[in-house]
């Protein structure tokens, strides 16, 4: 389980995570909203320990995170980031590979299981017949699924994903998202994604952390957290809800 407990990020004087406190519960997904600026980026950094906190704590199943070494950190938490624009000529199994050098293995080396990871991967994110293919050939939603599914190879049972759906066709969109849905449900996984796409964030999120200038504005099941209230004090838009019904879930409609 990851904890957190009063995290408060500052550049300078300039704070830009305040008191943040929750926890990810095994099995679960975890949505962060947020305007541009809100901090989301800055909080996924500081949860896999690549950003130190100005004060509070992160704990890695009861352990704090700034006493947990780089390699049992990445044994546990696999990010999928923002930018994953590759320039040097890898192909896609050896780039998804590389996930698994967190086990011990140095490239070149990899084990018949590694490869059975990284083959599993790459199934589970649409990718079959790529793995010949070089990063930097691949346009950014293929690279973005490439990036998920060596998240996915290292075999680590914390998910913290960036905008993963970024780049991505409707389709791959609601792939990855069911994919790590299930992952959570069935494999007792969790993730913490950040997205733009308020419907996305309620049809698969179990929670939902909405990020206002720093601090939390709202918290809890979609249901309590999407209201046209608290869409409109975040984003400054008006919104109709009402009922998805195909899913049952709730459905947003931004109204311009």
């Amino acid at each position: 389980m990851l904890d957190v407990r009063n995290a408060t990020i500052s550049y300078g004087a300039c704070e830009v995570l305040q008191e943040i406190s929750f926890s990810l519960e095994p099995g679960c997904v975890v949505v962060l909203l947020g305007a541009n600026g809100a901090g989301k980026t800055t909080l996924i950094k500081a949860l896999n320990g690549t950003l130190p906190l100005s004060s509070g704590e992160v704990t890695l199943d009861g352990k704090r995170l700034a006493d947990i070494s780089r390699r049992e950190i990445a044994e546990n938490i696999a990010v999928v980031a923002q930018e994953n624009e590759t320039r040097f000529p890898v192909t896609v199994l050896e780039f998804v590979l590389s996930g698994r050098f967190v086990h011990g293995n140095a490239f070149g080396w990899e084990s018949d299981a590694d490869i059975e990871f990284a083959k599993k991967a790459l199934a589970d994110c649409d990718l079959s017949g790529f793995e010949t293919r070089l990063m930097n050939h691949l346009s950014g939603g293929e690279r973005q699924r490439v990036v998920l599914a060596r998240a996915l190879a290292t075999g680590a049972k914390i998910l913290l994903l960036d905008e993963p759906t970024a780049n991505l066709d409707l389709a791959h969109q609601a792939m990855m998202f069911r994919l790590v849905r299930e992952r959570c449900s069935q494999s007792n996984y969790s993730a913490i994604v950040i997205t733009h796409d308020l419907n996305l964030a309620a049809e698969f999120a179990d929670e939902i952390i909405m990020l206002h200038r720093g601090r939390i504005a709202a918290a809890g099941p979609p249901e309590k957290v999407l209201t046209a209230d608290n869409v409109q004090d975040v984003f400054g838009v008006k919104v109709l809800l009402d009922e998805n019904p195909a899913s049952r879930k709730l459905r947003v409609t931004a109204i311009y």
